[in-house]
């Protein structure tokens, strides 16, 4: 039922996802009021169908380096404060067991529902430091004004207080709820955004590229990199409408439309190494032998036919080794946010303080999390920079 009386908070944050929850737990144990307001049906959904299920929670080679920013030093200030370790002591406080799986992803054993569960719990603790937070589900049609306080009229009644945290994250993943409204705020408050667009996200490939898509479910090791970006060695699957697998997802952060993904397709091999011995064959046949032992039988067919030498001798055969490890593919487009695990671009950094996430020209407004320009690499660095920036505003609430 709407309410025209206004509540008084010490804080409200806009947003109950991974930042906004932990901000909210951390701000209540520094002894705040805190009112936590989620236009949703309940908190942590994102959470809930992240790591398939499992909820891969951070990465312990966690470094600035894993994450793509207009400015790439912004992150550096919040990730020092909160480290990886410091929030698996937080999960192994509460007695949930978790995994490492290659490249130092941290995984529940069990369920994510482990992570929403800690978070709320820690959120139930303020009480003990004489703080609270009070979840308000369903608060929709969120207005904000401001004459002294913040004013957050919604759906669910109006709140006052001297500090707003917006933790409303990006546009991936519509169907969960995700809006712009972060940036409409931050616009309203004359801060400025940087465009957002997919990331983490599988490419599509058009004519005459689409052939590939025959190979659906084809998966294979490869390394891949956008013209501006680092190379990422994983793998790569086909889809029936193009590329993904997290080489292709970690690459499509640094894609732009126009230009190109570069693909080794045997990183630790020499694909054409048979061929090149003493009295072998040298014809399509071979070349397709030579392909098989190194890669999927499908794969290693369709490159046999769609991309043969421009003839055997030594060095044509190298010029080819060359091209299978340097793989032009030219993808038309992306998956867009409905398949885009992350959203890159968002709240310029320059407008807020590295250490607080508060703005620098409106006092007492904060932003954090995916909201943000900073975007972490696939594999547990997104929620460790919605943990570090949560507690970063915390501190400073």
């Amino acid at each position: 039922m709407h309410s025209t009386t206004q509540r008084p908070f010490d804080v409200v944050i806009l947003g109950a996802g991974a930042a906004g929850l932990f901000c909210a737990a951390m701000a209540g144990q520094r002894g705040r009021r805190v009112a936590l307001l989620e236009h949703g049906a309940q908190p942590g959904r994102k959470i809930l169908i992240s790591g398939g299920g499992r909820c891969n929670f951070t990465n312990i080679q966690c470094a600035p380096q894993n994450f793509l920013s207009a400015n790439p030093h912004f992150a550096k200030s919040a990730l020092a404060l909160f480290e990886p370790r410091h929030f698996v002591e937080l999960v192994e406080r509460y007695n949930i067991p978790w995994h490492e799986k290659t490249l130092g992803q941290l995984f529940c054993d069990r369920s994510a529902r482990d992570i929403l569960n800690l978070l709320l719990a820690e959120r139930e603790r303020a009480r003990a430091f004489n703080g609270s937070v009070e979840l308000v589900l369903n608060a929709r049609d969120i207005r904000v004004g401001r004459s002294g306080d913040f004013h957050v009229t919604t759906s669910q009644g109006e709140f006052t207080a001297p500090a707003l945290v917006v933790a409303t994250g990006g546009l991936s993943i519509p169907r969960l709820g995700a809006t712009g409204f972060a940036y409409d705020l931050a616009r309203q408050f004359g801060l400025a955004v940087i465009p957002p667009r997919p990331a983490l996200v599988p490419l599509v490939l058009g004519p005459p590229e689409a052939a590939w898509t025959a190979l659906s479910g084809v998966s294979a090791m490869v390394e891949a990199r956008a013209a501006r970006g680092p190379r990422f060695r994983e793998k790569m699957l086909v889809t029936h409408r193009g590329l993904s697998g997290p080489a292709i997802l970690q690459a499509s952060s640094y894609w732009h439309p126009g230009e190109p993904i570069h693909v080794d397709l045997a990183p630790v091999a020499a694909l054409l190494a048979p061929l090149l011995a003493p009295d072998a064959r040298r014809d399509v046949p071979a070349l397709r032998r030579a392909l098989s032992d190194q890669l999927p039988q499908r794969l290693a067919t369709h490159l046999a036919k769609v991309a043969t030498p421009s003839g055997w001798s030594n060095a044509a055969l190298d010029a080819h080794e060359h091209r299978l490890h340097h793989w032009p593919f030219h993808p038309t487009g992306t998956e867009g946010f409905e398949k885009a695990e992350v959203t890159a671009g968002g709240i310029d950094t320059n407008g807020l303080h590295a250490r607080t996430m508060e703005a620098r020209a409106v006092s007492g407004l904060f932003f954090i999390g995916e909201a943000v320009d900073v975007t972490g690499h696939l594999g547990g660095f997104n929620f460790q920079w919605a943990w570090a920036s949560a507690i970063a505003a915390a501190r400073a609430l």
